[in-house]
Protein backbone atom coordinates (compact mmCIF):
# COMPACT_ATOMS: atom_id res chain seq x y z
CA UNK A 1 0.00 0.00 0.00
CA UNK A 2 1.06 3.57 -0.67
CA UNK A 3 1.92 5.69 2.32
CA UNK A 4 -0.01 8.90 2.86
CA UNK A 5 1.80 12.01 1.77
CA UNK A 6 3.38 13.98 4.59
CA UNK A 7 1.97 17.26 3.28
CA UNK A 8 -1.41 17.57 1.54
CA UNK A 9 -1.84 19.43 -1.74
CA UNK A 10 -4.30 21.82 -0.10
CA UNK A 11 -3.17 23.21 3.23
CA UNK A 12 -5.95 25.65 4.09
CA UNK A 13 -9.68 25.56 4.75
CA UNK A 14 -12.16 24.64 2.04
CA UNK A 15 -15.81 25.34 2.85
CA UNK A 16 -18.59 23.28 1.27
CA UNK A 17 -21.73 25.43 1.26
CA UNK A 18 -24.13 22.50 1.16
CA UNK A 19 -23.70 18.98 2.55
CA UNK A 20 -25.56 16.73 0.12
CA UNK A 21 -24.42 13.66 -1.79
CA UNK A 22 -22.19 15.50 -4.29
CA UNK A 23 -20.38 17.46 -1.58
CA UNK A 24 -19.89 14.25 0.38
CA UNK A 25 -18.57 12.41 -2.69
CA UNK A 26 -15.92 15.08 -3.30
CA UNK A 27 -14.96 15.32 0.38
CA UNK A 28 -14.68 11.57 0.71
CA UNK A 29 -12.39 11.42 -2.32
CA UNK A 30 -10.20 14.33 -1.18
CA UNK A 31 -9.68 12.87 2.29
CA UNK A 32 -9.16 9.31 1.07
CA UNK A 33 -6.49 10.55 -1.36
CA UNK A 34 -4.82 12.72 1.32
CA UNK A 35 -5.31 15.86 -0.74
CA UNK A 36 -6.50 17.78 2.32
CA UNK A 37 -6.59 17.18 6.07
CA UNK A 38 -10.08 16.43 7.34
CA UNK A 39 -9.96 19.26 9.86
CA UNK A 40 -9.44 21.74 7.02
CA UNK A 41 -12.78 20.74 5.49
CA UNK A 42 -15.88 22.62 6.65
CA UNK A 43 -19.38 21.50 5.65
CA UNK A 44 -22.35 23.83 6.05
CA UNK A 45 -26.05 23.25 5.69
CA UNK A 46 -29.22 25.11 6.55
CA UNK A 47 -30.80 23.03 9.29
CA UNK A 48 -29.90 19.34 9.56
CA UNK A 49 -27.67 18.88 12.61
CA UNK A 50 -28.12 15.13 12.20
CA UNK A 51 -26.59 15.20 8.72
CA UNK A 52 -23.64 17.28 9.90
CA UNK A 53 -23.06 14.95 12.85
CA UNK A 54 -23.03 12.01 10.45
CA UNK A 55 -20.41 13.69 8.24
CA UNK A 56 -18.26 14.66 11.23
CA UNK A 57 -18.34 11.09 12.50
CA UNK A 58 -17.69 9.54 9.09
CA UNK A 59 -14.86 11.78 7.85
CA UNK A 60 -13.61 13.87 10.78
CA UNK A 61 -14.58 17.14 9.06
CA UNK A 62 -15.95 20.29 10.66
CA UNK A 63 -19.61 21.12 10.18
CA UNK A 64 -22.12 23.67 11.39
CA UNK A 65 -25.49 25.22 10.68
CA UNK A 66 -25.12 27.94 13.31
CA UNK A 67 -25.57 31.26 11.41
CA UNK A 68 -22.71 33.11 13.14
CA UNK A 69 -20.23 30.27 12.70
CA UNK A 70 -21.31 29.78 9.08
CA UNK A 71 -20.74 33.46 8.30
CA UNK A 72 -17.29 33.39 9.89
CA UNK A 73 -16.21 30.37 7.84
CA UNK A 74 -17.56 31.96 4.66
CA UNK A 75 -15.74 35.24 5.39
CA UNK A 76 -12.36 33.61 5.97
CA UNK A 77 -12.06 30.59 3.68
CA UNK A 78 -9.99 31.06 0.50
CA UNK A 79 -12.22 28.52 -1.30
CA UNK A 80 -15.99 28.14 -1.09
CA UNK A 81 -17.66 25.26 -2.92
CA UNK A 82 -21.29 25.95 -3.78
CA UNK A 83 -23.01 22.59 -3.33
CA UNK A 84 -26.55 23.46 -2.29
CA UNK A 85 -29.67 22.37 -4.18
CA UNK A 86 -30.39 24.46 -7.30
CA UNK A 87 -33.68 25.70 -5.81
CA UNK A 88 -31.77 27.15 -2.84
CA UNK A 89 -28.90 28.60 -4.84
CA UNK A 90 -30.13 32.11 -5.70
CA UNK A 91 -30.96 33.08 -2.11
CA UNK A 92 -27.82 31.47 -0.72
CA UNK A 93 -25.53 33.24 -3.19
CA UNK A 94 -27.13 36.61 -2.54
CA UNK A 95 -26.65 36.07 1.20
CA UNK A 96 -23.03 35.11 0.57
CA UNK A 97 -22.21 38.28 -1.39
CA UNK A 98 -21.64 40.73 1.49
CA UNK A 99 -19.35 38.28 3.28
CA UNK A 100 -16.84 37.92 0.45
CA UNK A 101 -13.55 39.64 -0.25
CA UNK A 102 -12.17 39.96 -3.78
CA UNK A 103 -9.65 37.12 -3.59
CA UNK A 104 -11.95 34.33 -2.44
CA UNK A 105 -12.52 31.60 -5.02
CA UNK A 106 -16.04 30.35 -5.69
CA UNK A 107 -16.32 26.80 -7.04
CA UNK A 108 -19.79 25.71 -8.16
CA UNK A 109 -20.95 22.11 -8.54
CA UNK A 110 -24.57 23.14 -9.18
CA UNK A 111 -26.10 21.92 -12.45
CA UNK A 112 -27.24 24.68 -14.78
CA UNK A 113 -25.75 27.55 -12.79
CA UNK A 114 -23.64 29.66 -15.15
CA UNK A 115 -20.66 31.81 -14.23
CA UNK A 116 -22.60 34.87 -15.42
CA UNK A 117 -25.53 34.04 -13.13
CA UNK A 118 -23.27 33.42 -10.12
CA UNK A 119 -21.51 36.74 -10.62
CA UNK A 120 -24.83 38.48 -11.20
CA UNK A 121 -26.25 37.12 -7.96
CA UNK A 122 -23.08 38.12 -6.11
CA UNK A 123 -23.19 41.56 -7.69
CA UNK A 124 -19.47 41.48 -8.48
CA UNK A 125 -16.91 39.79 -10.70
CA UNK A 126 -15.74 37.24 -8.13
CA UNK A 127 -13.34 34.53 -9.37
CA UNK A 128 -15.64 31.62 -10.24
CA UNK A 129 -14.95 28.05 -11.31
CA UNK A 130 -17.94 26.20 -12.72
CA UNK A 131 -17.72 22.43 -12.50
CA UNK A 132 -19.85 19.37 -13.14
CA UNK A 133 -18.46 16.35 -11.29
CA UNK A 134 -20.20 13.04 -10.71
CA UNK A 135 -20.56 10.90 -7.60
CA UNK A 136 -17.84 8.46 -8.71
CA UNK A 137 -15.50 11.13 -7.33
CA UNK A 138 -16.01 9.45 -3.95
CA UNK A 139 -13.87 6.49 -5.10
CA UNK A 140 -11.37 8.48 -7.14
CA UNK A 141 -13.02 7.63 -10.48
CA UNK A 142 -14.96 10.83 -11.06
CA UNK A 143 -15.31 12.68 -14.35
CA UNK A 144 -15.48 16.46 -13.95
CA UNK A 145 -15.95 19.22 -16.49
CA UNK A 146 -14.39 22.55 -15.50
CA UNK A 147 -14.77 26.10 -16.84
CA UNK A 148 -13.09 29.24 -15.44
CA UNK A 149 -14.14 32.86 -15.28
CA UNK A 150 -11.53 35.33 -16.53
CA UNK A 151 -11.00 36.58 -12.96
CA UNK A 152 -9.55 33.22 -11.82
CA UNK A 153 -5.79 33.48 -11.22
CA UNK A 154 -3.32 30.84 -12.34
CA UNK A 155 -2.84 29.77 -8.73
CA UNK A 156 -6.60 29.43 -8.24
CA UNK A 157 -6.88 27.50 -11.49
CA UNK A 158 -4.28 25.01 -10.27
CA UNK A 159 -6.04 24.75 -6.92
CA UNK A 160 -9.38 23.89 -8.56
CA UNK A 161 -7.72 21.34 -10.81
CA UNK A 162 -5.97 19.81 -7.78
CA UNK A 163 -9.33 19.31 -6.08
CA UNK A 164 -10.95 17.50 -8.98
CA UNK A 165 -7.90 15.71 -10.42
CA UNK A 166 -7.52 14.11 -7.00
CA UNK A 167 -10.90 12.45 -7.40
CA UNK A 168 -10.79 11.44 -11.05
CA UNK A 169 -10.47 12.68 -14.62
CA UNK A 170 -10.96 16.36 -15.45
CA UNK A 171 -11.85 18.06 -18.73
CA UNK A 172 -11.36 21.83 -19.08
CA UNK A 173 -14.06 22.92 -21.53
CA UNK A 174 -15.75 26.04 -22.87
CA UNK A 175 -18.63 26.85 -20.57
CA UNK A 176 -21.23 26.58 -23.34
CA UNK A 177 -20.43 22.84 -23.55
CA UNK A 178 -21.14 22.24 -19.85
CA UNK A 179 -24.74 21.11 -20.32
CA UNK A 180 -23.71 18.46 -22.85
CA UNK A 181 -21.07 17.22 -20.44
CA UNK A 182 -23.73 17.14 -17.70
CA UNK A 183 -25.82 14.84 -19.88
CA UNK A 184 -22.92 12.45 -20.45
CA UNK A 185 -20.78 12.26 -17.32
CA UNK A 186 -22.61 14.34 -14.72
CA UNK A 187 -25.78 12.23 -14.85
CA UNK A 188 -24.25 9.33 -16.76
CA UNK A 189 -23.69 7.02 -13.77
CA UNK A 190 -27.48 6.93 -13.26
CA UNK A 191 -27.99 5.55 -16.78
CA UNK A 192 -25.46 2.78 -16.15
CA UNK A 193 -27.00 1.97 -12.76
CA UNK A 194 -30.44 1.78 -14.39
CA UNK A 195 -29.20 -0.73 -16.99
CA UNK A 196 -27.51 -2.71 -14.23
CA UNK A 197 -30.82 -2.82 -12.33
CA UNK A 198 -32.46 -4.32 -15.42
CA UNK A 199 -29.66 -6.88 -15.96
CA UNK A 200 -29.83 -7.97 -12.31
CA UNK A 201 -33.62 -8.31 -12.55
CA UNK A 202 -33.26 -10.40 -15.72
CA UNK A 203 -30.81 -12.72 -13.98
CA UNK A 204 -33.17 -13.19 -11.03
CA UNK A 205 -36.12 -13.91 -13.34
CA UNK A 206 -33.94 -16.47 -15.11
CA UNK A 207 -33.28 -18.35 -11.88
CA UNK A 208 -30.03 -16.88 -10.56
CA UNK A 209 -29.86 -15.72 -6.97
CA UNK A 210 -29.90 -11.98 -6.37
CA UNK A 211 -26.28 -12.17 -5.17
CA UNK A 212 -25.11 -14.11 -8.23
CA UNK A 213 -26.94 -11.83 -10.64
CA UNK A 214 -25.58 -8.69 -8.99
CA UNK A 215 -22.01 -9.99 -8.85
CA UNK A 216 -22.03 -11.06 -12.50
CA UNK A 217 -23.57 -7.75 -13.63
CA UNK A 218 -21.07 -5.63 -11.71
CA UNK A 219 -18.11 -7.60 -13.07
CA UNK A 220 -19.47 -7.45 -16.61
CA UNK A 221 -19.88 -3.66 -16.54
CA UNK A 222 -16.49 -3.19 -14.90
CA UNK A 223 -14.81 -5.50 -17.44
CA UNK A 224 -16.45 -3.79 -20.42
CA UNK A 225 -15.33 -0.34 -19.25
CA UNK A 226 -11.80 -1.57 -18.65
CA UNK A 227 -11.67 -3.21 -22.09
CA UNK A 228 -12.47 0.12 -23.75
CA UNK A 229 -9.98 1.92 -21.52
CA UNK A 230 -7.08 -0.52 -21.79
CA UNK A 231 -7.36 -1.67 -25.42
CA UNK A 232 -8.02 1.79 -26.82
CA UNK A 233 -10.53 0.27 -29.23
CA UNK A 234 -13.84 1.90 -30.06
CA UNK A 235 -16.87 0.47 -28.23
CA UNK A 236 -18.42 -0.35 -31.61
CA UNK A 237 -15.39 -2.46 -32.58
CA UNK A 238 -15.43 -4.35 -29.28
CA UNK A 239 -19.18 -4.93 -29.62
CA UNK A 240 -18.70 -6.46 -33.07
CA UNK A 241 -16.03 -8.81 -31.71
CA UNK A 242 -18.49 -10.40 -29.28
CA UNK A 243 -21.43 -10.43 -31.70
CA UNK A 244 -21.41 -13.55 -33.89
CA UNK A 245 -23.83 -13.46 -36.86
CA UNK A 246 -26.97 -15.33 -35.93
CA UNK A 247 -25.75 -15.86 -32.38
CA UNK A 248 -27.27 -15.15 -28.97
CA UNK A 249 -25.60 -11.75 -28.57
CA UNK A 250 -26.94 -10.60 -31.90
CA UNK A 251 -30.41 -11.77 -30.89
CA UNK A 252 -30.18 -9.69 -27.71
CA UNK A 253 -28.98 -6.60 -29.57
CA UNK A 254 -31.83 -6.94 -32.04
CA UNK A 255 -34.28 -6.69 -29.13
CA UNK A 256 -32.51 -3.50 -27.97
CA UNK A 257 -32.69 -2.12 -31.50
CA UNK A 258 -36.43 -2.79 -31.65
CA UNK A 259 -36.72 -0.53 -28.62
CA UNK A 260 -34.58 2.08 -30.43
CA UNK A 261 -31.99 1.73 -27.63
CA UNK A 262 -29.24 3.75 -29.34
CA UNK A 263 -31.41 6.77 -30.15
CA UNK A 264 -33.19 6.55 -26.78
CA UNK A 265 -29.87 6.92 -24.95
CA UNK A 266 -28.94 9.89 -27.14
CA UNK A 267 -32.35 11.43 -26.46
CA UNK A 268 -31.87 10.90 -22.71
CA UNK A 269 -28.50 12.68 -22.78
CA UNK A 270 -30.03 15.52 -24.81
CA UNK A 271 -32.97 15.85 -22.44
CA UNK A 272 -30.62 15.94 -19.45
CA UNK A 273 -28.62 18.74 -21.08
CA UNK A 274 -31.84 20.58 -21.95
CA UNK A 275 -33.11 20.28 -18.36
CA UNK A 276 -29.79 21.61 -17.08
CA UNK A 277 -30.26 24.65 -19.35
CA UNK A 278 -33.83 25.08 -18.09
CA UNK A 279 -32.67 25.06 -14.47
CA UNK A 280 -30.00 27.61 -15.33
CA UNK A 281 -32.54 29.83 -17.06
CA UNK A 282 -34.81 29.64 -14.02
CA UNK A 283 -31.96 30.72 -11.78
CA UNK A 284 -31.00 33.51 -14.16
CA UNK A 285 -34.60 34.71 -14.12
CA UNK A 286 -34.21 35.33 -10.39
CA UNK A 287 -31.66 38.04 -11.11
CA UNK A 288 -33.05 41.44 -10.19
CA UNK A 289 -32.55 44.42 -12.54
CA UNK A 290 -29.91 45.71 -10.10
CA UNK A 291 -28.07 42.37 -10.28
CA UNK A 292 -27.95 42.56 -14.07
CA UNK A 293 -26.43 46.05 -14.03
CA UNK A 294 -23.41 44.92 -12.01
Amino acid sequence: MCQQTAKPLINHKVVFHGAGSMAEAIVRGLIARSVIYADNVVMLNRSSSERLAELRSRYGVNGTNDPEHKDEYLRTSPVIVLAMKPKDAAAAIRDLAPLLTDGQLIVSVIAGLSIRTIQGLLGKKQPVVRTMPNTSSSIGLGATGIAFSKEVSEEQRKLALNIFEAVGLTAVIDEERMETLTGISGSGPAYIYYMMEAMIAAGIRGGLSKEQSAELTVQTVLGAARMVQQTGEEPAALRKKVTSPGGSTQAALEVLDKGDFFETVIAAVSRCAERSREMGAALEAELTPNDEKE
